[in-house]
């Protein structure tokens, strides 16, 4: 109890020998739910005019309950790098297994997301954020080309993937 679970540079330590060097959760903007506050309050207001205010909450009330389990699981993906596995949503891969690794803003993660998208990669997108890293697979039984994750620091997630790592880009 009060130890500090990073060491000297900022790194989680995790399991025995284990050193997480990146993790974001990639979870929805505040304008998201500024939006969604808003749409349930408006369907409180129509609802609770003409039906009364038992019918208005019940309506707001499970509203906001959806809203606030879509927004939670979709944005709960993490992308997380440590000295073993690249973690995205729910796979993992071991990092021996990674090639050349790219980040992506701007128009180059607007074209991976789309026109340039190999159809076997696996993603791990979300339509807020502005970049992406590609990630070359090595494992001759992986099915998936490359890893396509989204990233609000595209640079940050590649430099971890590519310290250390067995396979340098």
């Amino acid at each position: 109890m009060g130890e500090d679970p990073t060491d000297g540079a900022g790194h989680r330590a995790c399991q025995a020998g284990v050193v997480e060097q990146y993790r974001e959760r990639l979870s929805v903007p505040v304008s998201w739910w500024v939006i969604a506050t808003a749409a349930v309050i408006t369907l409180y207001v129509i609802t609770a005019v003409p039906a009364g205010v038992i019918a208005g909450a019940a309506v707001g009330g499970i509203a906001a309950v959806l809203l606030l389990t879509l927004f939670t699981r979709y944005g709960g993906a993490v992308v997380a790098v440590d000295s073993e596995k690249l973690r995205a949503g729910r796979a993992a891969i071991e990092r021996e297994y990674l090639g050349k690794v790219e980040p992506l803003s701007g128009d180059d993660a607007r074209n991976a997301f789309g026109r340039d998208c190999d159809p076997a990669a696996f993603l791990v997108l979300r339509s807020y954020l502005p970049g992406a890293v590609r990630v070359e697979i090595t494992d001759p039984q992986d099915p998936a080309p490359y890893w396509l994750i989204g990233t609000r620091h595209p640079d940050r997630l590649a430099a971890a993937l590519t310290a250390d790592s067995v396979a340098r880009s």
